[in-house]
C-alpha cells in the first residue's frame, strides 16, 4: 500500500476512535430511563453519569495533549483506547450508580487521552487541501455519532440491555488498536524535553471540578443558603451557608492561580499546560472562544430530549433512537455539502451558516415541544440542527488550529478540545439545571392549581424531578390528571431548556464575527500558486 493510502485508511481508524468516544457520551442519554428504573439513580445522578465523564474528559485534555505530543501520540491514542475499553467494562456490569459513575471517570480518562491524539495525528500526517478534507471526515464523524449514539444505544436498550451499551465498545476498541498499530505512523515532538506542568494539571481540575459541583448541585444543597447538608461519610456540612458559593469561589481563586502560575511559568520557559503563547495567535484565541460558547449550546440540549421523548410521549429507547437519527443524516448531509462549497467559501463563513443552522433548528425545537407534540414535528427541526453541527464542528476545529505549528499540534489541539469538552460541561450542567429546576417549578404550581395540599405536592415534584421523568407513567395509574399536569410541567421543562440552548448558540454565532472570513489554509494557498 503507497504512503498517501496508508494516511487515509489510518484516517479510518483515527476517525472510528473519535467515534467511540463520542458515541458512548451520547449512547447513555437514551439508556437513561432504563438504568434509572434498574439501578435507582436520581436525577442528580442522572447528571453525574455524564458529567463525571465529561468533566474529567475535560480536565484532562490539555494533560494528554501535551503528553501526546511528548511521548508519541499514536502512543497516546491506544493507550487511551486501552483505558476506555477496560473502564467499558466496568461500567456495564456495575450494580450501583456510585459505581457506574466511577466507570465514568475512568472512560473520561481513556477518552482524554484518545481525543486530543487524534486532532494532533491528524495535524502532523496531513497538509494543506488534504488537512481540510481529513478534518471534515473527522468533525462529520462526531456530527454523525451524536445521534447514532441514541439510535445504537435505543436498539441495544430495548432488544438486549443498556448494559450493552456500554459492551458494544469492546469489539470496537480491539479493531481500533489494530487498525492504528498498522496504518498510522507514530508522531511525536522529540526536541522538547522539559518536565510537565503538574501544579498547572492540579489547578485546571479543580478549576472546572467546582464549577461543574456547584452548577449540578446548587439546585439541591442551595444556591445560598443550605438546603439539604452535604454530607461525606460521616461529616455532615455545619454551616448555614450552602456550600456551593465556596465552590464558585473556589472555581475563581483556582482559575486565577492556573492562568497566573501557567504565565510565570511561561517567562521561565518552561513548559505550561495551556498554550498561553499560542493565543497570541488571532484565529486560536477567537476560535477557542467561539467552540467553548457553541458546544454550550450544541450538547446540553441532548440531555433533555431523550428524557421527554420517552417519560413524556412515552417512545421506546428504540423509537427514541430514530427520532435523533435526523440529526444524523442532516450531518452526514452536511459533510457532503462542506465536500462540494468548501474550496470556494472560507471556513469562517461555513461556520456562520452551520451555527444559523443549528439556531434554527433548536429554537424551532422548542417552539413545537408539547406534552403531545409527534414526532414529524420534531424529526425536521432535528435535521436543521444536524446539518448545523456538521458545518460548523469540522471548520471551526480547522479554523482554530490553521496556524498552529505542527510541534505544538498536541497541546493546541488539546486546549482547542478542552474548550469544547468545558463547553459542553457547563451545557449538560447549565441546561440540566434548567430542565430539572423549571420542572419542578411548573410542576409544583399546576398540582396547586388542582388543589393538592403542599405535602403532596412536595412529594410528587420530587418523584419526578429525582427520577428525570421516569416517574411519569407511574403517575398515570394513581392519578390520570397529575400524569397529565406532570407531562405538561416536563414538556415545559424542555421547552425552556431548548430556547436557552439557542440563546447561547447566538452567542457562539456573534462570537465567529470577530474571526477573520477570509483564513484560508497558508499551505493551500502556496499549493494553489505553485499549481499556477
Amino acid at each position: 500500500m503507497t504512503t498517501s493510502r496508508r494516511r487515509w485508511a489510518g484516517l479510518v481508524f483515527i476517525s472510528i476512535a473519535v467515534a467511540l468516544i463520542i458515541v458512548d457520551s451520547t449512547i447513555v442519554n437514551v439508556a437513561m430511563p432504563s438504568i434509572v428504573g434498574d439501578l435507582g439513580i436520581t436525577s442528580t445522578q442522572v447528571q453525574w453519569v455524564q458529567e463525571s465523564y465529561t468533566l474529567v474528559f475535560a480536565a484532562l485534555l490539555l494533560v494528554f495533549g501535551t503528553l501526546a505530543d511528548r511521548y508519541g501520540r499514536r502512543r497516546m491514542l491506544i493507550v487511551g483506547v486501552t483505558v476506555f475499553a477496560l473502564a467499558s467494562v466496568l461500567a456495564a456490569t456495575s450494580q450501583s450508580g456510585d459505581l457506574l459513575i466511577g466507570s465514568r471517570v475512568l472512560q473520561g480518562i481513556g477518552g482524554a487521552m484518545v481525543l486530543p491524539s487524534t486532532l494532533s495525528l491528524i495535524n502532523a500526517t496531513f497538509r494543506g487541501r488534504e488537512r481540510g478534507i481529513a478534518f471534515a471526515v473527522w468533525g462529520s464523524t462526531i456530527g454523525g455519532m451524536v445521534a447514532v449514539g441514541p439510535l445504537l444505544g435505543g436498539w441495544l436498550t430495548t432488544y438486549y440491555s443498556w448494559r450493552w451499551a456500554f459492551g458494544i465498545n469492546i469489539p470496537f476498541a480491539i479493531l481500533i488498536v489494530v487498525g492504528t498499530l498498522t496504518f498510522v505512523a507514530e508522531s511525536r515532538d522529540a526536541g522538547d524535553s522539559r518536565g510537565i506542568d503538574v501544579l498547572g494539571a492540579l489547578l485546571s481540575v479543580l478549576t472546572s471540578g467546582s464549577l461543574v459541583f456547584g452548577l449540578i448541585e446548587g439546585r439541591s444543597y442551595g444556591w445560598w443558603s443550605t438546603r439539604r447538608p452535604l454530607a461525606v461519610g460521616g461529616w455532615t456540612w455545619p454551616l448555614g451557608l450552602s456550600p456551593i458559593p465556596l465552590a464558585f469561589a473556589v472555581t475563581v481563586l483556582a482559575g486565577a492561580a492556573f492562568i497566573l502560575w501557567g504565565r510565570r511559568r511561561q517567562r521561565a520557559g518552561r513548559t505550561t499546560l495551556l498554550a498561553f503563547d499560542l493565543f497570541r495567535i488571532a484565529s486560536f484565541r477567537g476560535g477557542n472562544i467561539a467552540a467553548l460558547i457553541v458546544s454550550l449550546g450544541e450538547f446540553g440540549i441532548i440531555l433533555s430530549l431523550p428524557l421527554w421523548l420517552q417519560n413524556v410521549l412515552g417512545y421506546s429507547a428504540l423509537q427514541t433512537g430514530f427520532v435523533l437519527l435526523a440529526l444524523a443524516i442532516g450531518s452526514f448531509v452536511a459533510s457532503g455539502f462542506a465536500g462540494a462549497f468548501g474550496n470556494r467559501i472560507s471556513p469562517v463563513t461555513v461556520v456562520r451558516v452551520g451555527l444559523a443552522a443549528e439556531i434554527v433548528g433548536v429554537a424551532g425545537i422548542g417552539s413545537v415541544v408539547s406534552a403531545h407534540t409527534g414526532w414529524g414535528a420534531i424529526v425536521p427541526f432535528l435535521f436543521v440542527y444536524g446539518f448545523g453541527v456538521g458545518l460548523a464542528t469540522a471548520q471551526l476545529t480547522g479554523v482554530v488550529l490553521k496556524d498552529v505549528p505542527v510541534e505544538a499540534s498536541g497541546q493546541g489541539s488539546g486546549t482547542q478540545s478542552t474548550a469544547r469538552q468545558i463547553g459542553s460541561a457547563l451545557g449538560i450542567a447549565i441546561l440540566g439545571t434548567v430542565l430539572f429546576t423549571s420542572a419542578g417549578a411548573a410542576l409544583d404550581a399546576r398540582l396547586d392549581d388542582l388543589g393538592l395540599p403542599e405535602t403532596a405536592r412536595t412529594q410528587i415534584v420530587d418523584a419526578v424531578v429525582d427520577s428525570a421523568g421516569a416517574a411519569i407513567p407511574g403517575l398515570e395509574r394513581q392519578s390520570p390528571e397529575t400524569a397529565d399536569a406532570a407531562r405538561v410541567a416536563f414538556s415545559d421543562a424542555t421547552r425552556y431548556a431548548a430556547f436557552s440552548a439557542a440563546g447561547f448558540l447566538v452567542l457562539g454565532f456573534l462570537a465567529t464575527l470577530r474571526l477573520s472570513g477570509t483564513s484560508v489554509d497558508r499551505e493551500e494557498r502556496e499549493a494553489a500558486a505553485a499549481a499556477e
